[in-house]
């Protein structure tokens, strides 16, 4: 599939890094260094701008290796970027950590997921099919 895509940073645009690869890396685009202390969030921009093809959207999730090594991820994962959406790619990003987390211009930040999706139309009734699980939910199914 082809995406257009507007490149106001100074950086690569994302790509896979394996063949099978699902995601991209997004890099922070910023002028100077930003601190993110403990518990604190912030929306780091990437100069990227997508137009996507109506029936895809463009998840961002985080980086399992940023996330377990300092505690840093992705505070709406998956935040969605929806087709009719132009402005710039933001990441919101935590600090899960009990120590401050400098992100640095260029830094691989966050990862980019081209998904498929489908528009759904409600049909109201007054009652559902009865399964084997019914209304069980939250760890119901237990922990094996």
């Amino acid at each position: 599939m082809k995406i257009k895509i507007i490149n106001k940073s100074n950086h690569s645009l994302p790509n896979y890094e394996t063949l099978a690869s699902a995601g991209m890396d997004l890099r922070a685009n910023l002028s100077e260094p930003r601190i993110l202390k403990p518990l604190e969030r912030s929306i780091v921009g990437t100069g990227l701008f997508l137009e996507l093809p109506v029936g895809l959207e463009a998840q961002v999730r985080p980086r399992s290796g940023l996330a377990a090594k300092k505690g840093i991820t992705v505070l709406n994962a998956p935040g969605t970027i929806d087709a009719d959406y132009r402005g710039e790619v933001g990441v919101i990003l935590v600090n899960l950590s009990h120590e401050e987390f400098t992100i640095n211009n260029g830094e691989r930040i966050a990862q980019l997921v081209v998904a498929k999706h489908e528009r759904a139309e409600w049909i109201e009734v007054d009652e559902l099919s009865e399964t084997e699980r019914g209304s069980g939910g939250f760890g119901s199914t237990g922990v094996k």
